[in-house]
């Protein structure tokens, strides 16, 4: 063994100014937590909790047959063992797999029994082997056919509801027009537009538009109680041919008096003609004894009555719900009626929208504005109020059709203040009638739009959620195999495992892991490489974007993005913004948001104390920068500090900053937070070193760099290369390929144990790039070692480091034109002693196969090859292992049969004495 090998840990010397006050998370734990929570494999089945596969079998099961003569339950899942181990897989080609077996019962009831209760005839109860599902290793991926892949991580537009304008650029006037729209997880999309008239209208789906009051009408509402909802009710007497209105503070506040009003018995006015109605006059008003101020018969005009005018000779004078007009408002003061209620708007603090869009509905009752609703979504077909009862009902009221998932619930009940539990995960009344509320006070000037590129409505879809939504496809399939099976065979007799066909399940999942566009090819070039890949974020992807169709606004950096999202670590090209990466002390938390660490201050004095902010908390605090000078004690030290709230960069006095940044290492990724001084870089070639980092290729000796960030260390530790010791002790035996480590006998062993751990290394496997990944050990004979400490080195590792280069002297200077632009000079001596080479693992693969004119052949007798170009292959005609070869020799001898021509006479005797002839050859 070299020096080198054997020399101690080298110890890293911290310059750095700002010491971060928490430990680097582990760098996979995203991936390895998702899918941990998708399979609850370490859970007993009683207590898991509903998510992952155990809510994906909940949402289908139990599956009643058509005639509810009988039903299929699901009682629990169990996941057994995997066959083969990860390096068999590996090796062999094959996926590294569990068992999944459900325990279902089947219920059949009495076929006789007419009753509400059914009578239950059977039960019989199995175990039922539905097929294998890819388990994750401990280094976050997956083997699949032999090959490591990675789930990536998607980020998407959260469920809930989002309100936008068109900015004016929709109609010709330039008018603002404002829109709303109910995004679920699954289900129908609702949009709620207005147009340039000011009715609101409502989609389905993007179909067609419809007045929003079908749709109100529809889940049960009349037009009395959509304008009782919406709009004040101002109750109004007839006196003497003139009018009054009860006074109200609420509505009549601001309002101006249309005629003055005087003492009680008195000449002295209360209030003058025309006079604005502030809060002391109606107090002024009220302590006077006043209950009622007088109306303009003008100011009725264009405002509706809630009941039907009808005067003592039963002459009708204006509908339910009528618009007054100026003959109407006549009419009533000639009339002998003597009250009335009607709604009250004025265009500062209530718009007439509803009232409009309800002239418009035709619609009366709730049956009619089902079938309308029908009649848009099902044009040409005739509807029934059965068929459109049924299919509203399954848009919204349907949990297996229509869900909004927890954080659908979540953002619906936080944008419109309601407070509904997060297990109501379908469309109630309640919800339509508060975002219909808060788009018509969006047109009034109150409440906010939304940004969609706001980290608080975009999460994140990890590994295990997105194979949850896949295997629910699959059950989904496999549901109507088991009802038609159902209705085919004898329910007396069967068992449930006849019911199920698991082929659709197993196929969604293996189509998942094989054809999706998240589940990728691992980049295995370095560990860096590797671990990048694991925390990668996609825009793209099913339910995503589209490289086409993304904008220049979603691939911007956003404020929000901040010790979030790296703004730095991104691809050049077509995919620019739309694949990111997580920094560095982010993480997600149970909803799918990215939460970012911060140190809590407490009246101008920095805590230890921990607490993790998602983009919308962070929003609502003053974030101090991690370089905000500290003294002793932890005060803030500084009169202004540079800190950052809702987005914006601000100044503030220590005591109202409330967080602080942990480290300023939080703002970028793995990869760019390895490069050292970074903050002297330009972003675009920070961007470039970031990226290029992750192409280097292990060395055959690797050097750790002189000058690190402290990175290095946490890259190697998670990337899974690096052999760590499990207990401590000393070392028993080393050789290239196995280390033995005696445990002390301090530490409490198992039974049988005989106190040695055997740490198997491995040698020159093959990456999926091509390079080599061998484990080298650093430790030597009879070396006592510490819980955790490095024992073998991995990959473009040192000591325990990440080591993707050398430490080289480079020279900037002009070298005889030799160095134009781009171009290196290299010292001989790097070639010499092997500086820069590196091993590269290449297969090759060669078929031969039965073709119309017969089989082709693998044979070392290759026509027209020369002796000195096969000497290399053994008799069989393929290349001896050991053997030095350059490019353009054959390593596999192959002939093809040629198509047969027409012989001479000549060739057909020689081919009767000496046999076939060779055929075609096809160079490998």
């Amino acid at each position: 063994m070299s020096e080198t090998t054997l020399q101690e840990f080298v110890e890293r010397k911290d310059y750095s100014r700002i010491h971060s006050s928490i430990e680097i998370p582990d760098l996979i734990e995203i991936q390895k937590r998702s899918y941990e929570e998708f399979l609850q494999r370490e859970v007993e089945p009683e207590r898991r909790k509903d998510h992952g596969l155990q809510a994906a079998l909940a949402s289908v099961f139990p599956i009643p047959d058509y005639n509810n003569t009988a039903v299929l339950e699901f009682t629990s899942y169990t996941l057994g063992t995997p066959k083969y181990d990860e390096r068999e897989c590996l090796e062999q080609g094959m996926t590294f797999a569990v068992p999944l077996k459900l325990r279902v019962r089947l219920v059949v009831f009495d076929k006789e029994d007419k009753g509400s209760k059914k009578k239950v005839l059977d039960v019989r109860e199995q175990e039922v082997y539905v097929g294998e599902l890819p388990l994750m290793t401990e280094r976050g991926t997956f083997i699949v056919n032999g090959t490591e892949r990675v789930v990536v991580s998607q980020l998407h537009r959260s469920p809930g509801a989002s309100f936008t304008h068109d900015k004016g650029r929709t109609h010709s006037s330039g008018k603002v027009l404002y829109s709303a729209r109910i995004i679920p997880y699954r289900g129908s999309w609702l949009d709620f537009e207005f147009d340039a008239r000011d009715i609101l209208y409502v989609r389905i789906d993007r179909r067609r538009k419809m007045p929003t009051t079908i749709l109100l009408k529809a889940f049960g509402y009349s037009g009395d109680d959509l304008l009782k909802m919406y709009y004040p009710v101002e109750e109004i007497r007839i006196v003497k041919g003139k009018m009054l209105r009860k006074l109200d503070p609420e509505i009549h506040h601001g309002l101006r008096c249309s005629a003055e009003v005087l003492e009680k018995g008195g000449k002295e006015p209360l209030v003058r003609e025309g006079a604005k109605l502030t809060k002391g006059l109606i107090a002024k008003l009220k302590a006077a004894g006043v209950k009622e101020i007088p109306l303009a018969p003008s100011e009725l005009i264009g405002r509706a009555v809630l009941t039907e005018l009808v005067d003592s000779k039963k002459n009708k004078i204006a509908e339910k719900n009528q618009r007054l007009t100026a003959e109407i408002v006549d009419a009533l003061l000639e009339s002998d009626i003597e009250e009335f209620k009607a709604i009250y708007f004025d265009t500062v603090t209530s718009t007439p929208v509803i009232l409009d869009t309800l002239e418009m509905d035709k619609t009366g009752s709730k049956e009619e504005a089902m079938v309308e609703i029908y009649r848009r979504l099902r044009p040409g077909e005739t509807p029934s109020v059965d068929t459109a009862r049924a299919l509203f009902d399954n848009l919204f009221m349907n949990s297996k059709r229509y869900d909004l998932s927890p954080v659908g619930r979540l953002k619906l009940n936080k944008k419109l203040g309601l407070d509904l539990p997060l297990e109501q995960r379908t469309l109630t009344a309640q919800d339509m009638v508060e975002v219909i509320r808060y788009l018509v006070n969006l047109k009034l000037g109150k409440g906010e739009i939304d940004d969609i590129d706001h980290l608080g409505n975009r999460r994140v879809r990890s590994v295990g959620e997105l194979l949850e939504n896949q295997f629910r496809l699959g059950l989904v399939r496999m549901e109507r195999s088991i009802k038609e099976r159902m209705n085919l065979l004898d329910m007396e007799t069967v068992l449930p495992h006849d019911l199920i066909n698991a082929k659709p399940v197993v196929a969604a999942v293996k189509e998942f892991f094989s054809s999706s566009q998240l589940s990728q090819f691992m980049d295995q070039t370095n560990p860096l490489a590797e671990i990048t890949h694991k925390r990668r974020l996609s825009a793209l992807g099913p339910g995503g974007l589209t490289r086409e169709r993304a904008g220049f606004e979603v691939r911007d950096v956003h404020p929000s993005h901040y010790s979030r999202i790296c703004p730095i670590e991104t691809p050049e090209g077509p995919n620019i913004g739309l694949i990111t990466s997580l920094a560095t002390y982010a993480r997600i938390n149970k909803f799918g948001f990215i939460e970012a660490p911060y140190r809590k201050v407490v009246k101008g004095r920095v805590t230890d104390e921990i607490e993790f902010l998602s983009a919308i908390e962070g929003d609502k605090y003053i974030i101090a920068q991690a370089n905000s000078k500290v003294d002793a004690s932890g005060r803030l030290v500084s009169e202004a500090i540079s800190a950052r709230a809702a987005g914006d960069f601000v100044t503030a006095t220590s005591e109202k900053i409330e967080y602080m940044d942990v480290s300023p290492k939080q703002v970028v990724s793995v990869a760019t937070a390895l490069v050292p001084f970074l903050e002297h870089d330009d972003a675009n070639r920070a961007l470039m070193g970031s990226n290029m980092q992750r192409q280097a290729v292990p060395l055959l000796k690797s050097e750790a760099p002189l000058v690190g960030t402290g990175m290095e260390t946490v890259v190697a530790r998670d990337s899974g290369y690096v052999v760590q010791a499990r207990r401590a002790g000393v070392v028993e035996s080393v050789d290239a390929t196995r280390i033995v480590v005696r445990a002390d006998s301090k530490e409490g062993r198992k039974r049988n144990d005989a106190g040695l751990d055997v740490y198997d290394l491995i040698k020159f496997q093959r990456s999926n790039q091509s390079t080599t990944i061998t484990q080298t050990p650093v430790v030597r004979l009879g070396q006592p070692v510490k819980v955790g400490q490095v024992l073998a080195d991995g990959p473009a590792i040192d000591h325990g480091e990440l080591a993707l280069g050398k430490n080289i002297l480079v020279a900037f200077m002009p070298w005889g034109g030799y160095n134009f632009e781009d171009a290196i000079l290299l010292s001989e001596k790097l070639v010499r002693e092997d500086a820069f080479t590196s091993i590269h693992i290449e297969e090759f693969e060669v078929e031969a196969r039965d073709t119309k004119l017969g089989k082709e052949d693998i044979t070392r007798d290759i026509p027209n090859v020369g002796e000195e170009a096969l000497r290399d292959l053994d008799e069989s005609g393929i290349i001896r292992i050991g053997a030095e070869v350059k490019p353009g020799n054959i390593l596999v001898g192959k002939v093809t049969p040629k198509g047969e021509t027409q012989l001479t006479p000549e060739e057909k005797l020689l081919r009767a004495i000496f046999g076939e002839k060779a055929g075609d050859v096809k160079d490998t």
